[in-house]
């Protein structure tokens, strides 16, 4: 139970900003000199940051200081942790002890190794000497320790698992399955610390490249007031529905999910406003505050930041950022839908009271929302048109020009938040609350929607980096923090300018501080998630873990699955999310490919990657350690462990989607045009909706048993019409083997065949399935078409045995574990060629009859008993 310093009840403003900072800035704030001087490590290390991202970094920076990005990004953050965050819950808040400064300075000194002998390293061969191997080991005790009070014991108790099985893998007290040869600490400390396989690889490389800026641009845009604004607008917008606050409360942390990436600093930003007013028109403290969680928790899931995921997934699955967050876009977007839905049928059931007495219709409230979201896509899309145009016109000088044409549309914009009065947070306890009314508000904020147009635009219609994208993004908040309060007096005929710059500088200095701040437990994250992930390459562990997790799941792919879903659930109870995401990914991603292919299943890498992810955002909800969930609990004074569960069985919309798109990639938009997307869009919504009926009990009345079943019946097979359709007519013809190369040699360009391969294991030498995907893609003959695959195949003895593919080949990473030189040939057991078959959206039809009927059984009841619709 959440308890403030009076006994039983909701925290304190205070203490509630006391909570957050402790969790995702620092809870040490010394005052005086000292107070200052990691503010100005905190702001450098962001201007650090920005620069880099520039286009002006190969000017202003020296190369060296550029090559060595990482190692600077993790001094600041090992630095400004031991400043930031006490020892222990006893240690001192208002000054730093010498020994913190010790372990901050020596952490960053190490930290920067690299940078200071380079030219040594180099010389080595990147292997570590005597002297390195030592300050390797400090740096690693350090960062573990950096980790621990940032992020929670449970980080570097793990890390520190993964570093002994390094180092003692071959005891006899390691169970033989995992056993592995062990590595000296020379060797140990080159891997982690010296190379880039460890602490400073891929994970701490994009936490330097791309994480920082949507930080630091999330920080500065709620500092500038756009959260306010976002809640606000939500409110007035949604506020007078019944279940209102609870609808406003989704919406507004679907849209500060742009701004931040924490789930508890999210819970306790729209919270503090939100719970109470959900309180007060009849939900309880705790599904109050379960509310507040799903809704926040999922603002991870959102693209386009995802909690820095997408980042890591562009690295990691070897695709475009674009197409991460495309793949992204659709079950985020109908799990809000979902959770919107949820909040609508609980307030329905319990026949909650509105707020405020305007009456709007909910159809006019919907068009309208739409109408908004239409308009702001287009109008990032349209964009594209006039800077064209420009460009094409004044080639050279089409950069100033457009600048110019951003700020003239920003100085507009202001000039029209100028005309009403700035947003003041309202207060949720006010024994009259007045919501706000969208018509009279909305001038006062829409210049906040230029600093996400610009950043929308680069990502998606420019495709530039994420980095130089969030550059921009930003270097258009720094103008708006510096004269957003200058240019509204002056266009008030306000004389106070001075004070109002100054008010403009110290914002923009405190965004500054806030990004960096915020950003010291994700560098500390993704740099000692780079321990389990270097022993992963180190040991070869991730191919042991795939024959454990095999042998556990006996083959089965959907137990294997939900063996992944707990380890994530697991690890992330003491985790963040994003460092449970690399560590689950890299032990765990592979491993769903491999025993999905043997299984027959085709699992695209990105399907595997959001999965992992999915579950680890849902460590944040669950019980006993769920963050999200306390900190609501902290807010709305109700029992956290009540308001995890609750928030849980909110959530289970996010725990089904994942298990749906790995089986269904349509949901994904992987291969999918415009007009089937479109379709796939309005049937997931219909299907994740009357999934949330199901499970809720409540449709357009309280459900029978039988009608939930059939409910969650109808969602399954709107989400899996191919489960069914395959029952029907089966989507593949089987061939012999021996005609492989006459059925290539027939088929169509773009035609696919499924071939599976038996053969020996290279570990294990026990025979093994795996099922391969041929595209043609070449004109030719059969026998040119397997050249152009990669297959050499033989036929003995009724037999079609394969040699290993050649090297580069289509299908040669996909070989790699079978052994092509053992006694037992690799062979073609099977090969399928797609039959014809039906559309598997004719399923969609009895689904939708069925869900017609049960509205009509529904209603038939509602009208005999009169119960009002």
């Amino acid at each position: 139970m959440a308890e403030n310093s009076t006994g039983k009840g909701p925290l304190s403003e205070e203490e509630l900003q006391e909570l957050v900072a402790s969790s995702d800035a620092g809870a040490r704030a010394p005052a005086g000199a000292v107070g200052t001087l990691l503010a100005v490590v905190a702001v450098v290390w962001s201007l650090f940051q920005v620069i880099l991202a520039s286009p002006l970094a190969n000017y202003v920076l020296p190369g060296d200081l550029i090559n060595n990005s990482r190692q600077v990004h993790l001094a600041f953050a090992i630095f400004l942790a031991f400043m930031a965050y006490p020892a222990l819950k006893s240690s001192p808040r208002h000054y730093i002890p010498i020994q913190d400064w010790v372990m901050g300075l020596l952490g960053a000194f190490i930290a920067m190794y690299g940078f200071f002998f380079y030219d040594k390293i180099v010389n080595a061969g990147g292997l570590a000497d005597d002297t390195d191997k030592w300050v390797a080991l400090i740096g690693l005790v350090l960062l573990f320790e950096g980790a621990r009070r940032a992020l929670g014991p449970a980080m570097a108790i793990i890390a520190c698992v993964f570093l002994a099985y390094v180092f003692w893998g071959s005891s006899d007290w390691v169970p033989e399955v995992i056993r592995w040869k062990g590595a000296s600490l020379k060797k140990a400390m080159s891997h982690m610390w010296i190379t880039s396989e460890g602490v400073f690889g891929i994970a701490l490389g994009v936490s330097t490249k791309f994480v920082f800026l949507f930080v630091l641009f999330g920080a500065m845009l709620d500092k500038a007031g756009a959260g306010n604004y976002f809640i606000k607008m939500a409110f007035g917008a949604l506020g007078h529905l019944r279940g209102g606050p609870a609808k406003a409360a989704v919406v507004g942390s679907a849209a500060t999910g742009l701004i931040s990436g924490s789930s508890i600093a999210n819970v306790v930003t729209t919270g503090t406003f939100t719970i109470p007013l959900m309180k007060r028109v009849g939900f309880s403290s705790e599904k109050a505050g379960a509310v507040e969680v799903a809704s926040s928790v999922n603002g991870q899931i959102m693209p386009p930041v995802m909690g820095a995921a997408a980042f890591l997934m562009v690295e990691y699955v070897g695709i475009s950022y674009v197409e991460v967050i495309t793949h992204a876009f659709l079950p985020a977007a109908i799990s809000y839908m979902a959770l919107v839905y949820i909040v609508h049928l609980e307030a329905v059931k319990n026949n909650m009271p509105t707020l405020g007495d305007r009456v709007v219709s909910l159809g006019k409230t919907i068009g309208g929302m739409a109408v908004f979201f239409v308009g702001f896509a287009g109008l990032c899309y349209g964009v594209k048109y006039p800077v064209q145009w420009i460009t094409a016109m004044v080639p050279s000088g089409a950069a100033w020009i457009l600048a110019v044409l951003v700020f003239v549309a920003y100085a507009v914009l202001l000039w029209f938040a100028a005309q009403v009065p700035d947003l003041e947070p309202d207060d949720p306890n006010a024994e009259h609350v007045e919501l706000p009314v969208v018509g009279e508000i909305y001038k006062a904020g829409l210049y906040f929607l230029l600093p996400i147009i610009v950043l929308v635009y680069f990502l998606m219609i420019e495709q530039k980096s994420p980095g130089l994208s969030a550059f921009w993004a930003t270097a258009l908040l720094f103008v708006i923090l510096l004269t957003q309060r200058p240019l509204k007096a002056m266009f008030r005929g306000e004389s106070d300018m001075a004070n109002a710059f100054r008010a403009g500088v110290s914002d923009l200095t405190q965004g500054l501080i806030d990004g960096a701040r915020n950003m010291i437990g994700i560098g500390l994250a993704t740099a000692t998630a780079g321990v389990i992930v270097g022993t992963v390459t180190l040991t070869g562990v991730g191919q042991v873990m795939a024959d454990l997790v095999e042998f556990l799941s006996g083959g089965n792919l959907i137990l294997m699955l939900i063996m992944v879903g707990l380890l994530s659930l697991v690890l992330g109870m003491g985790l963040p999310t994003t460092a449970n995401y690399i560590v689950v990914s890299s032990l765990m991603a592979a491993v769903v490919v491999e025993l999905g292919a043997q299984s027959g299943l085709i699992v695209p890498l990105i399907a595997v990657h959001l999965f992992v992810f999915y579950f680890g955002i849902m460590a944040d909800v669950t019980p006993p350690v769920g963050l999200a969930s306390f900190a609501a609990a902290a807010v709305s004074g109700g029992d956290a462990i009540r308001t995890g569960f609750t928030a849980f069985f909110y959530s289970l919309r996010t725990v089904a989607l994942p298990f749906v798109f790995i089986f269904n990639t349509d949901l994904l938009l992987i291969d999918v045009g415009w007009v089937q997307g479109i379709l796939v869009f309005v049937v997931a919504s219909i299907a994740i909706l009357v999934f949330t009926a199901g499970t809720m009990g409540h449709f357009l009345t309280r459900n029978r048993i039988y009608e939930s079943v059939a409910l969650i019946a109808i969602a399954f097979a709107l989400f899996r019409p191919d489960y069914f359709m395959n029952r029907i007519q089966p989507p593949f013809e089987i061939i012999e083997p021996t005609q492989l190369e006459q059925e290539l040699d027939s088929a169509e360009i773009g035609e696919e065949l499924r071939i599976i391969v038996s053969g020996p294991d290279f570990d294990t030498g026990e025979t093994k399935d795996t099922t391969l995907v041929l595209t043609v893609e070449t004109e030719g003959s059969g026998a040119e078409r397997l050249d152009a695959l990669g297959l050499l195949l033989m036929e003995e003895d009724g037999a079609m045995k394969m040699d290993e593919p050649l090297f580069g080949s289509p299908i040669s990473d996909a070989m790699q574990s079978f052994d092509f030189y053992a006694d037992d040939p690799v062979v073609i057991s099977s090969v399928k060629a797609t039959a014809d078959q039906m559309p598997k959206e004719v399923i969609f039809i009895p689904a939708l009859v069925l869900l017609a009927l049960v509205a009509m059984l529904q209603r038939g009841r509602m009208t005999r008993e009169g119960v009002p619709a």
